[in-house]
């Protein structure tokens, strides 16, 4: 079993398709289909079964892609410790952020890193907040930026910043014109909220909770997965949402939204690591520059 198989393996996993697979990879097909015949044979099962027109993995083949990731994530790591070798001007560093961080919060930061250190590349994958915690776990990113929180225990989290939540309505709304609203107002109104694994969703169900209220008291009619959609769905005057200020800053200042003071509690902005993985001298440079702010 080699790295080049265990790549070939992975991309034809992700893609479930063997010539698409080959053609991301630079390979020719019959090479891909070798090396995936390599490793069934070498450990006699079946990795894949082909359904209709595309493949999908079998039990056996979902167990070795977990520790192939987990793998060819430890082989990365190994080479750009060594491509640095003490030396922060050159190398990769992969970060995964959540929508609010990357949308408003972590993009100068970047950029000053940037112009601090240009030939380092920077990569960067935007989700939630468990994305982002999926991402340190499997070895993808070396720091994670989260507003949510996590329980998990192989997460190291340092707070950096900090965020307000707002609710807001569109102008034509009912609650408007309204200065009185309280918890008990919302299950008159419908709401758009973000998805399952976001860190704001995660905040604005403990609001709920402490005044005694579920989200399966309220009308939830969309559950999106960015704010910008959450924003733009609300700006058509039906329901409501919680979301950050810097997400609904935009709208507000416009007269699309109107923002009612409902007493929302701070957030943290968190960044992220694993604790059993030392940190590259490219991420620890990219802290110094948060830091330094």
């Amino acid at each position: 079993m080699t790295l080049d198989q265990l790549k070939v393996f992975v991309a034809v996993a992700e893609r479930q398709h063997l010539t698409h697979a080959a053609r991301d990879l630079n390979l020719a097909q019959s090479a891909a289909s070798h090396a995936i015949s390599t490793l069934e044979d070498q450990f006699q099962v079946k990795l894949f079964d082909r359904v209709g027109r595309r493949i999908e993995l079998t039990a056996a083949g979902r167990l070795l892609l977990d520790e192939a990731r987990s793998i060819l994530a430890r082989a990365a790591t190994a080479r750009l410790k060594m491509s640095e070798l003490g030396n922060v001007q050159r190398g990769t560093l992969h970060v995964h952020a959540s929508q609010t961080i990357a949308s408003y919060w972590l993009p100068r930061y970047l950029m000053t890193y940037r112009q601090r250190y240009p030939l380092v590349e920077l990569q960067m994958g935007i989700g939630n907040t468990d994305d982002v915690v999926r991402a340190l776990n499997d070895g993808a990113a070396e720091l994670g930026f989260i507003e949510g929180t996590t329980e998990d225990p192989a997460i190291i989290k340092d707070q950096i910043a900090r965020d307000q939540l707002v609710l807001v309505v569109a102008t034509d709304h009912p609650w408007a014109k309204r200065r009185d609203i309280t918890a008990a107002d919302f299950p008159n109104s419908e709401w758009v909220i973000r998805e399952v694994g976001s860190g704001t969703r995660a905040q604005f169900e403990a609001v709920l909770e402490k005044h005694g209220l579920h989200l399966r008291d309220l009308t939830v009619v969309l559950e999106l997965a960015s704010n910008e959609a959450v924003r733009a769905a609300v700006e058509t005057g039906s329901a409501a949402t919680v979301i950050s200020a810097s997400a609904a800053a935009p709208s507000i200042e416009a007269g699309l939204l109107v923002h009612i003071p409902f007493a929302l509690p701070e957030r943290g902005f968190l960044v992220a690591r694993h604790k059993e993985r030392s940190l590259s001298r490219s991420a620890e440079a990219m802290l110094k520059v948060i830091k330094s702010a």
